[in-house]
């Protein structure tokens, strides 16, 4: 696998600096000196003080308001959601659906040139699975806009200390663990991954001109390993 070199400092959109995946990304970001700016879009501040990184408050239901402040040369998208969280399915359909497709749309029309957007292990338009398939639609929607580059992550169950404690999925945490060691050749894949290791493999694969655009959680471990080696 070989890492091509970044040149020119670069302006970076995030969005979904809350969760798990998107708290790890900012910080790598913030991290990475091919980065001269890292701009994050929440809907409350989050007090981020890291030197590169500027917050920028904005309404999430009213996108077309804010899309002057879409400009950059990257984009990542980190959102997602639970309906338990969320209040309902529709809400989830709108987090981890509606709202990726609307930010990306508006960040293209400004002329952002790629994009990294997590998404889930098994997404798929045509299943009945509620999540994987909000997902997989969301994947297509993604798809349909012509950037330069396209990179969707896949992960499996993501491991890691949230802000907000979910039972359920602590404990799935720890079964994981605990069964990764057993899921060898085409099962390495379903391995839980650390949002870390989802945000690096992320920001390498963007800086790195691949031209596929699924990346399952297996592959994203691989890129996140190499990055560590530069």
């Amino acid at each position: 696998m070989q890492m091509s070199e970044k040149s020119d400092k670069k302006r970076v959109l995030v969005f979904g600096a809350s969760g798990l995946v998107g708290t790890q990304m900012v910080l790598e970001l913030n991290r990475d000196e091919s980065y001269s700016s890292v701009i994050v879009f929440v809907r409350k501040p989050l007090k981020i003080n890291y030197p590169k990184v500027t917050e920028q408050v904005i309404d999430f239901d009213r996108l077309e308001k804010y899309a002057p402040l879409f400009q950059g040369d990257e984009l990542f998208i980190c959102l997602g959601t639970t309906i338990k969280k969320a209040g309902s399915a529709g809400a989830v359909e709108k987090i981890d659906r509606d709202l990726p497709v609307g930010i990306a749309r508006l960040a293209f029309e400004n002329g952002v040139k790629r994009i990294g957007v997590v998404s889930s292990l098994g997404a798929n338009p045509a299943l009945r699975n509620f999540y994987l398939r909000i997902k997989g639609e969301m994947e297509a929607g993604i798809r349909a806009i012509p950037f330069d580059q396209i990179v969707i992550a896949r992960p499996s169950m993501l491991l890691g200390e949230r802000a907000d404690f979910r039972f359920g999925e602590a404990f799935g945490k720890v079964v994981m663990k605990a069964v990764n060691v057993l899921l060898v050749g085409s099962m390495r894949k379903y391995r839980g991954i650390e949002g870390q290791a989802v945000a690096r493999a992320m920001i390498a694969l963007i800086g790195s001109g691949e031209k596929e655009i699924i990346y399952e959680s297996d592959v994203l471990q691989n890129w996140a390993d190499a990055s560590k080696q530069d």
